[in-house]
């Protein structure tokens, strides 16, 4: 019996404005350009791609769209590089994840497993001004030492987590949980009927799991360290369920609509954007 053929698979043909795209990223890779560099003149990457300004133009425009470059006009107008902030990596994400179903477990189960790693692999390169900032995160989120209102101070909980991730060396994993960091900042909201005395009760908690673990990170204790944090995410997991907490939308159409005003700067450390969250 004659077995039919399949149809040949249709391979994609990439516009030229992408395949000049990817050969700009290229060129910035082999000439080790860094965020704050200026790429060629169109003129100039219109001569050396053969391309028409058109194109150039529209690749440009595609590197500005993925958060790699910023384009500028005017006779000294052009490409700048710059670094892709993690809103708009998070936006990405967003999109991959839009016909997913993510639950607040899913996200907490991974912060299970890679909080613990972070903070240990952060103690020795934890340094004065580090444990400061840490401190006066600690300081902004305990309900029995700040004032204010009590879902802030849950706001400012995640930077505590913020000033452990960029002292880790490893850039892989410190990307990974700051993006998980800035999930909770932006995505996850908690019931509108938790009571003020949950919220109390939650803030005393991971104020009391933070100062156990600046003890330990301060003794250059490292497994002490992993073996509070680990504890410190099973109880954030259990309470942020507890509260009703819940992910709000599943697709972000513009992470700038979604910032909010940054907490008070801590003495040494470049504060960060907050969003409404859970710890």
């Amino acid at each position: 019996m004659a077995t039919q053929k399949s149809a040949p698979l249709a391979i994609k043909q990439l516009k030229r404005s992408d395949l000049v795209a990817q050969e700009i990223k290229r060129m910035i890779t082999e000439k080790n350009l860094s965020p704050g560099d200026r790429l060629p003149r169109e003129s100039e990457l219109q001569a050396q791609f053969q391309v028409s300004k058109g194109t150039i133009r529209e690749a440009l425009k595609s590197l500005e769209v993925q958060g790699l470059v910023t384009i500028s006009t005017g006779p000294s107008g052009g490409g700048t590089i710059v670094e892709v902030p993690l809103d708009r990596t998070l936006q990405f994400m967003q999109n991959y994840l839009f016909f997913k179903e993510v639950t607040i477990d899913d996200i907490y189960a991974v912060r299970q497993q890679l909080e613990p790693l972070l903070a240990a692999g952060a103690v020795a390169h934890l340094d004065e001004a580090d444990f400061e900032a840490l401190e006066h995160s600690i300081a902004c989120c305990d309900p029995t030492q700040a004032q204010g209102d009590l879902l802030n101070q849950r706001r400012e909980d995640v930077n505590f987590h913020d000033i452990l991730a960029a002292a880790n060396p490893n850039p892989f994993l410190r990307f990974t949980c700051e993006l998980i960091n800035e999930m909770i900042r932006q995505l996850i909201v908690l019931g509108n009927r938790t009571s003020q005395a949950e919220h109390r009760r939650f803030g005393e908690t991971n104020a009391q799991f933070h100062r156990d673990i600046v003890q330990a990170a301060r003794a250059r204790d490292a497994e002490k360290v992993r073996v509070l944090m680990e504890r410190h995410m099973q109880d954030a997991a259990s309470s942020v369920k507890r509260m009703k907490g819940r992910i709000q939308g599943r697709l972000i159409l513009d992470a700038d609509t979604l910032r909010r005003p940054r907490a008070a700067p801590a003495p040494a450390k470049r504060p960060r954007k907050l969003a409404d969250g859970a710890q």
